[in-house]
């Protein structure tokens, strides 16, 4: 078996078990010690529709990382993806997990979140290896913000999904910075807002399909 076709399995692979197979995660889910969580219908209704934008994101973490090191020729930089992708893999059962436990289902669009984002990480690969960085570095910056919004929007109450969340939040500051180390290159200015765009028409969309 070629390299290529290895590779090309092994994306293909991944797009599999992240729309059809049960997440597992490495680490422990966190929590909050001592803190329980008790929602009105309306809070878990809220909690449900945001858990369900979070998921989304990290379904397209898993096709991005995955196109990212299909289209790298770079060794080293291909296990760097595929080692972000196995840590974003923990927040994809987390949120997963979490959804269940709200009674919330999944994106029903999941399919087609995870084909565009294999897209977009694709192209990016194919500018050169700094672009590609350049792209983890955005995306994971806005990711970052997107959860510290849900932050502030989850219930008070809500201590299972805010531990969540909150690990996330530290967790995708850290692949920006690990992508930083390794030369990324600044997107320029109408390509960050594009990308902006894009996931707001996304996250809008998830919060209600």
């Amino acid at each position: 078996m070629t390299p290529s076709l290895d590779f090309a399995l092994n994306a293909a692979d991944s797009a599999l078990r992240t729309l059809f197979a049960k997440p597992r995660a490495s680490r422990a889910c966190p929590t909050l010690a001592d803190q329980t969580t008790e929602l009105s219908t309306e809070d878990k209704a809220l909690s449900g529709a945001l858990m369900r934008v979070n998921h989304v994101g990290e379904v397209c973490a898993q096709a991005l990382y995955a196109a990212q090191a299909l289209g790298t020729r770079d060794a080293a930089l291909r296990r760097h993806f595929l080692q972000a992708s196995r840590e974003e893999g923990d927040h994809l059962a987390w949120t997963r997990e979490r959804l269940d436990e709200l009674g919330a289902r999944p994106s029903l669009l999941n399919p087609l979140w995870y084909a565009g984002a294999f897209g977009l990480g694709l192209v990016a690969s194919r500018l050169g290896d700094r672009v590609s960085l350049g792209f983890v570095v955005e995306t994971e910056r806005q990711v970052e913000a997107h959860l510290a919004s849900h932050l502030e929007r989850l219930p008070e109450g809500d201590h299972a999904s805010r531990a969540i969340v909150a690990q996330m939040k530290d967790d995708e500051a850290q692949h920006a910075r690990e992508a930083e180390d390794a030369g990324a290159l600044q997107l320029p200015a109408p390509v960050r807002a594009l990308m902006r765009s894009a996931a707001k028409v996304m996250t809008t969309t998830a919060h209600y399909v």
